[in-house]
């Protein structure tokens, strides 16, 4: 039985903490092919750690193009059991200010190019989705944003977009007709993915701008979000810090069992080598 670790994806800086002792990289091979670079694994703050830089290090894989399913898989053989995902969003209300944090408990999936289901052509499965985050992870999540003084927004509504591009500014604004709190370009995948696998996922979104909706403001820029993001991965840091000891215990969330009576095929007619690969998934 492989070991219980805390997962953690986003940028490579959140790895450089002082604080956080490395014991090994791990290059970690998938059914799906290879996760977006080595998983680092570690020890902060008296807990085992996988980390894995969502865009690789050095972030040269775009949103689209991130092989979500290698990332989720890799996590579940390595013994992760709990997902906290570092991701920069824009803000879509006046409250969320750049700086400040969001721990979003729903989503809404604006993307097109993207295989978000581990379910394939023989072997067909359906997981409920309704609450896509773990609340119990996130209620965690909150608390330890609290004890770093941050500034955190509990709630609300993550919307994910393909990406690479910002949004337009008409779109920007149909967004916020629907009453989204921040907009970004990955969580959703990982989200959809993490339940199919059982595995606990929340989000800690870092905001960085306005989108484009606000007009006083200078519309979004890179320079103005890495600006932003720079300045909050240390608070990031601070967060995971006291997290970490706090999520070691047993699960008493329904994570864990999400894709129990999940597939609905005949096994007859699923290919024992499929059987093979995705029984650390679906048994």
């Amino acid at each position: 039985m492989a070991e219980k670790l805390l997962g953690v994806i986003g940028g490579s800086g959140l790895y450089s903490m002082k604080e956080l002792r490395v014991i090994e990289k791990v290059a970690v091979e998938t059914p799906f092919g290879a996760p977006s670079d080595e998983v680092v694994i570690g020890e902060l703050n008296g807990t085992r750690l996988a980390f894995l830089p969502r865009h690789g290090v050095g972030h040269f894989i775009t949103p689209s193009e991130i092989n979500f399913r290698a990332n989720i898989f890799a996590m579940k053989k390595l013994g992760v059991e709990r997902i906290i995902s570092v991701s920069a969003v824009g803000s879509m209300k006046e409250e969320l200010v750049p700086g400040h944090f969001s721990i979003p408990h729903q989503f809404i999936d604006r993307t097109t190019r993207r295989v978000s289901t581990f379910f394939t052509t023989g072997m067909v499965g359906h997981v409920a989705l309704a609450d896509p985050v773990c609340l119990e992870a996130a209620e965690v999540l909150s608390s330890a944003a609290r004890k770093a003084n941050a500034v955190v927004h509990e709630g609300g509504t993550y919307l994910c977009i393909e990406g690479p591009q910002f949004s337009t500014r008409a779109e920007s604004n149909v967004y916020r007709q629907w009453g989204v709190d921040v907009i970004g370009m990955t969580n959703v995948t990982e989200a959809k993915l993490a339940r199919e696998a059982g595995i606990c996922y929340a989000t800690l979104a870092l905001v960085t701008d306005y989108d484009c909706w606000k007009e006083e403001e200078e519309p979004v820029t890179l320079e103005a979000v890495m600006e932003i993001m720079h300045r909050n991965v240390e608070l990031a840091q601070k967060v995971l810090i006291e997290l970490a000891p706090e999520l070691k215990g047993e699960r008493t969330c329904g994570c864990g069992t999400a894709a129990k009576y999940a597939v609905v095929t005949d096994p007859k007619k699923t290919p024992d080598k499929l059987k093979s690969e995705l029984s650390i998934l679906f048994g």
